[in-house]
């Protein structure tokens, strides 16, 4: 048997089809052996969701149920690096989501992954567009005294 490199850059016995590949992820949701305390109400869904009430977040935080899902994204990004929930979030969404609402900031409890990562892409763009704004005038100016 050959020892082959993955197209991810990971090594493997053999190569699965794709659809083995995202087959092997999603079952990580399902394992017993990852997500054995955490209640199921409170886990990670494969549609990349957690349901976690705001009066739950000391327990999830402090207890199983984080260090699981930890596992459970682990999992996935040890199969499929580039994994995309049904929500189009990503695991580094889902990871920021967690530590945003395991936080003692303004968001503490907040564990709405989609909305998390739909506020950072639709902040970061209507912070970009007046930058442009501002900017290119200026470079304008700048080349046309140079010049």
């Amino acid at each position: 048997m050959g020892y082959l490199p993955e197209p991810d850059g990971r090594a493997g016995e053999d190569r699965d089809e794709p659809e083995e590949i995202v087959v092997k992820a999603l079952q990580c949701f399902n394992e017993k052996h990852i997500y054995s305390s955490c209640e199921e109400s409170y886990r990670l869904t494969e549609s990349g969701q957690l349901h976690v009430p705001p009066e739950y977040t000391d327990e999830y935080c402090n207890g199983p149920c984080l260090q699981e899902t930890h596992l459970v994204l682990n999992c996935v990004d040890n199969i499929l690096t580039h994994f995309i929930f049904y929500n189009h979030a990503t695991i580094k969404n889902v990871k920021d989501t967690i530590k945003v609402g395991c936080s003692y900031g303004p968001h503490r409890g907040d564990f709405n992954v989609a909305e998390h990562f739909e506020g950072y892409e639709s902040s970061s763009y209507k912070l970009s567009y007046p930058i442009i704004l501002f900017v290119l005038p200026s470079l304008v100016l700048v080349f046309s005294l140079l010049f």
